[in-house]
């Protein structure tokens, strides 16, 4: 029993060892060209209200936490953290060197030096701060101090800021420093150096085919370096290096871009329809239109509060336009082969990116440069993806002019062999053109009969009756002939047509133009149905006596004949108007008209059954006579 108290208390003092203990001060050794710092480093939490140095200072041991890793990253929140190591340098000479905080985006950085307990330097930077207030023209921050023989220096940060909370330190020699600067300015020279490229070569390739789909890539990797350039630092060192405000703003703004853009490239590039793939199009269409939302927020809502969502979303962005990537390619889309590998690359590091910033991963040099690399990769696949798209276009449209010529040959050829046929048929056709011809001349001649009669009364309609009208009038105008004009209106036909129906009124009509043709019989003469119940009847050459002999037979020859509908025997009359002229002008076929129209309204107002001939008048403006 009293051993394994023992043991317990053993494992207990073991790992409070690390609390209680100070962390040992980094050795800078005079061969040395950098020394990260970080395992060296111990934190404190800081509560509620600022604490000076002083009282930092005091703090007893075990409020300090030893970090004891290759990294300090204590994720997201609104703590604030103290920072302290310690640096001893045991060599023989003073060393001129840089401590680097390699991590831009902390918004308050205060630095302290301090040698044999007094203060030395104080340091204020931080994004928050205007670059040119910088002590060293840096996207990271670089603060001077010098190291002598033998003397110990310890380094006290404050670190408030609302992004991650993570703060890389490394000292280091500042002729090497600029020796690696060289290198990493190389680096990215190269990098943004093939995105321009890219964004000029896709920007030219859009204006050359019209597709959209090169457009939304232009916009996804003009976004993307710009997202990495606002959380690298490049872009507040030489694109808006008095924007404070923006600096922050940018990082969210562009990043919701990226997923934006990165949407509709792949929407566009891939085909994924609502057709096709209805969830996923929906899911994609979704996030592009919450990242639109997020983007135009970015420039409202603070940073602290828009980049955990954003972050979140670019995390859902990613996995789902790299799930399109491959189900595009299991569903044999050529496109899919390049732009799922370049997805693979571009996404793996936007993935890594975030894993560290929620300190699943520990901040390094692969999970910073992750998104960098990944995304220059995936930019160079996404061009091959392309251009391959591009050649499979080329290849298509040969493919098609080689069936247009294999086709142009056999049309010639089969042109050839119809003018063969052609030559031959030329003669049957020339004797079958006459007999055609013929039959097409009985036929217009039939189709001219058609639509000049009345279907339902075998009697000439409307239209052939006013042509027929017109041609009469001149000719009696011009050989001074007599013409006359009977219009003819069925008593009582609407009533007749209620109590009976139409197709009884139908037979009627039919009994009335029978009786009227019946006494039409020149050549010259017409009768036609000029509309409803109504008839006409035209009489060249007929002065006014000939014209009323035939009105009376017409009206005693209705009004005789026995009409039966079922057992009952009815009797019809009509009224007539009657209009007899010799025409003073070539165009007077409204006047004659109206006059026999006024007759036969005349003839209805005295009874009906009877004809009423209108004496057309003597004087012009005068009114015509009625008897």
């Amino acid at each position: 029993m009293q051993k394994g108290l023992t043991q317990i208390l053993f494992a207990i003092m073991l790992f409070a060892l690390p609390a209680l203990v100070s962390a040992e001060p980094a050795v800078w050794d005079s061969y040395a060209k950098r020394l990260e710092l970080l395992r060296y480093v111990e934190y404190w939490q800081e509560p509620a209200g600022a604490v000076p140095l002083d009282s930092v200072r005091q703090l007893p041991e075990r409020e300090w936490q030893s970090n004891g890793k290759d990294s300090v990253s204590l994720g997201y929140g609104d703590e604030v953290y103290w920072f302290r190591v310690n640096v001893r340098n045991p060599g023989a000479a003073t060393a001129p060197l840089f401590l680097e905080i390699g991590y831009p985006v902390l918004d308050h950085i205060e630095v302290y030096l301090l040698e044999d307990g007094e203060l030395v330097k104080r340091q204020l930077l931080g994004d928050k701060q205007p670059f040119y207030q910088r002590p060293i023209y840096h996207r990271n921050f670089l603060v001077p101090l010098s190291l002598s023989r033998d003397d110990e220096l310890s380094i006290y940060l404050r670190v408030d800021t609302t992004s991650s909370m993570q703060v890389p330190l490394t000292l280091w020699d500042q002729d090497a420093f600029y020796v690696a600067e060289q290198a990493r300015s190389l680096f990215e020279g190269i990098y943004y150096g093939i995105v321009l490229v890219m964004i000029l070569y896709n920007l030219f390739v859009y204006m050359a085919v019209g597709e959209r789909s090169f457009l939304h890539y232009v916009g996804y990797i003009s976004a993307m370096p710009l997202f990495l350039a606002s959380l690298h630092g490049v872009a507040f060192q030489y694109l808006w290096p008095e924007a404070t405000w923006w600096n922050d703003q940018a990082i969210t703004v562009f990043l919701n871009l990226v997923v934006l853009f990165g949407g509709t490239f792949s929407l566009h590039f891939l085909n994924v329809t609502s057709a096709n793939h209805p969830f996923l199009n929906r899911l994609t269409v979704g996030i592009v239109v919450m990242a639109g939302v997020m983007a135009t927020a970015g420039l409202l809502v603070p940073y602290r509060l828009l980049i955990l969502p954003t972050i979140l979303l670019a995390f859902l962005g990613c996995t789902t336009m790299l799930v399109l990537s491959i189900v595009r390619w299991l569903k044999k889309d050529p496109a899919a082969r390049y732009y799922a590998l370049a997805w693979v690359f571009m996404l793996f590091g936007g993935i890594v990116l975030a894993l560290s910033k929620f300190t699943v991963l520990p901040r390094n040099l692969l999970t910073e440069n992750a998104t960098q690399v990944g995304s220059a990769m995936g930019v160079i696949l996404l061009s091959m993806a392309l251009a391959d798209r591009l050649n499979r276009e080329k290849k298509r449209a040969f493919e098609a002019q080689q069936r247009l010529l294999l086709e142009e040959r056999k049309a010639r050829m089969a042109q050839e062999k119809s003018l063969r046929i052609q030559q031959e048929a030329n003669t049957l056709l020339e004797q079958r053109v006459q007999e055609r011809t013929r039959d097409l001349e009985s036929l217009n001649d039939q189709l001219r009969e058609l639509s000049a009669t009345d279907a339902l009364t075998g009697l000439k309609n409307r239209g052939h009756f006013d042509r027929t009208f017109s041609s009469a009038v001149v000719k009696a105008y011009r050989f001074s002939q007599p013409l006359s004009l009977l219009l003819l209106d069925i008593d009582h036909f609407k009533k007749f047509n209620d109590t009976h129906g139409h197709l009884v009124g139908d037979d009627c009509l039919q009994m009335v133009a029978n009786c009227i043709r019946d006494y039409v019989t020149r050549p010259q003469d017409l009768a036609a149905r000029y509309g409803g119940e109504e008839f006409v009847v035209l009489l060249p050459d007929t002065p006014k006596e000939g014209a009323l002999r035939v009105a009376e037979k017409i009206r005693s020859r209705i009004e005789e004949t026995g009409f039966r509908v079922s057992d009952e025997v009815l009797h019809l009359t009509v009224s007539i108007g009657l209009c007899a002229v010799c025409p003073s002008q070539a165009d007077a076929t409204k006047d004659i008209f109206s006059w026999a129209d006024g007759a036969l309204y005349e003839a209805k107002g005295r009874g009906r059954n009877q004809v009423v001939v209108c004496e057309p008048p003597s004087v012009q403006g005068a009114e015509p006579v009625m008897t």
